[in-house]
């Protein structure tokens, strides 16, 4: 009989054991069952959360990014009127510049042609100069000819009215006695 034991004790404990195991077993399912399910609600609402987190995220982004497009879009828009501003302003300094040049070229070229008619009037006068000067020293030598002639003339005359006999006066008469 005591080798029965060996086979009863465990058959005995194993079917006590089955016993409050599948009657513990429908407790513990439904436990695991609300936990499955309490893990899966959890786990839902983080997903919602998420999804709301993300999809706020989204907007915010979304918002950001207009603002950031916005700003983007006022800052080119200012550039591009200050770029405009400054080759406007380039441009009238340019046109002005260019009218300043086109004037002042032209009044070089206007000045340009009156010296050169002052350097031919100059060159003009300077030979009438020129010539009256040479007309005044010829007529200075042939003054001087002319009394240089006379002068020869007056000499050659004096000396052939000293050589002539008409010329001499007659001897002085003798002093009378008295």
């Amino acid at each position: 009989m005591k080798k029965w034991l060996y086979v009863l004790a465990p058959t005995v404990m194993i079917a006590v054991f089955l016993f409050f195991y599948f009657d513990s077993k429908a407790g513990w399912e439904a436990k695991e069952k609300a936990r499955l399910e309490e893990v899966a609600r959890v786990k839902a609402d983080a997903e919602q959360k998420k999804h709301m987190a993300e999809a706020k995220a989204r907007e915010d982004a979304e918002r950001r990014n207009a603002e950031r497009t916005a700003e983007d879009a006022k800052t080119a828009k200012d550039k591009q009127d200050r770029y405009d501003a400054d080759m406007r302003r380039i441009q009238d300094d340019t046109d002005r510049a260019n009218s300043m040049a086109e004037s002042y070229a032209k009044q070089a070229s206007d000045l340009t042609i009156e010296l050169d008619s002052l350097h031919k009037q100059k060159d003009a006068l300077t030979r009438e100069d020129f010539e009256l000067e040479k007309k005044v020293e010829l007529t200075q030598v042939a003054r001087q000819n002319a009394e240089l002639e006379i002068q020869r003339t007056v000499e050659m005359i004096a000396t052939r009215a000293d050589q002539s006999a008409m010329a001499k006066p007659p001897p002085p008469p003798p002093p009378k006695a008295s």
